[in-house]
């Protein structure tokens, strides 16, 4: 554990960005699980003579066309796009890893109809299909996870299934095999941890892509319906008011929608400096 903490530190110091994104990315989670505390006002409490306010000491990000705390809504809309794309990028990951696992493992026919169906669902526009599914099922917040959850499972299901193919016929493998390990056995006990640390990076890249999702579909009505606090619902709304000069409707949310997808991108390309063997001294 120590040796682990000492190699972070290290990768850390030597690569200030990683070292900002890790933590922009541990602010995000702070003020997600703490937003109540944090908010000065209410989120969807309505003041409407106190509307259209610009930033001031009051009101740190202004106020919107119905009177209510932009900033406060911010910091609520951080713990509703966190929710949805942790939720997703789990339940992806969870089912792409074991399926893409196992198609690498076996082979043969499992992995050729597999192999096919994710080509298909890849040939898709993802977001053009996030919006059907959730226009099909509704837009509720699990809908949303579940559209944004399938539409990743491609990702894990490859990663998993190239990760495995190579390990499958390595001596420790052939060595578990030959003690009686079952195949679910193998896969799970063995092949599968050790393909884990690898996925990390394409966990962190997708849960930007997941906030991007869920405020995406939020901003052309597919998403979270108001008066719930969401980024791009924010930004929706806002954007009605840009030509009146209210810029604050839109540059305050876009600003932390922005931040937070890049918090969590660059924070992949430190995570595969951090488990990658060949970067360990």
């Amino acid at each position: 554990m120590s040796a682990t903490l000492r190699h972070v530190g290290w990768v850390l110091r030597g690569n200030p960005v990683t070292a900002a994104a890790a933590a922009g990315a541990t602010l995000l989670l702070f003020v997600a699980f703490f937003a109540p505390w944090l908010a000065p006002y209410d989120p969807i409490a309505s003041n409407v003579p106190n509307a259209l306010q610009p930033p001031s000491a009051a009101h740190w990000a202004g106020t919107d066309q119905l009177g209510r705390d932009v900033f406060s809504r911010i910091l609520y809309g951080t713990r509703v796009d966190l929710a949805i794309a942790f939720s997703a990028v789990s339940l992806s990951f969870a089912i792409g890893a074991v399926v893409g696992s196992f198609c690498g493992y076996v082979g043969g026919a499992l992995d050729r109809v597999v192999g096919r169906l994710v080509d298909v669902l890849m040939a898709f526009p993802l977001f053009v299909l996030a919006m059907a599914l959730v226009a099909a099922l509704g837009n509720s917040i699990e809908n949303i996870i579940l559209a944004t959850a399938f539409i990743n499972l491609p990702f894990y299901i490859r990663f998993a299934r190239a990760e495995v193919n190579v390990r499958r016929n390595l001596g420790w493998v052939e060595a578990a095999r030959a003690s009686g390990d079952s195949d679910l056995s193998v896969v799970l006990r063995f092949l599968l941890p050790n393909v884990l640390p690898a996925m990390a990076v394409q966990i962190s890249l997708n849960l930007g892509w997941a906030i991007l999702n869920a405020a995406g579909l939020s901003f052309i009505g597919l998403g979270i319906t108001p008066p719930t606090p969401e980024w791009g619902i924010m930004v929706a709304e806002g954007a009605r008011f840009i030509t009146s000069g209210h810029w604050w409707l839109v540059a305050f949310p876009g600003l932390a929608l922005m931040l937070s997808v890049l918090c969590f991108n660059l924070l992949g390309d430190g995570l595969r400096d951090i488990l990658d063997p060949r970067m360990r001294t």
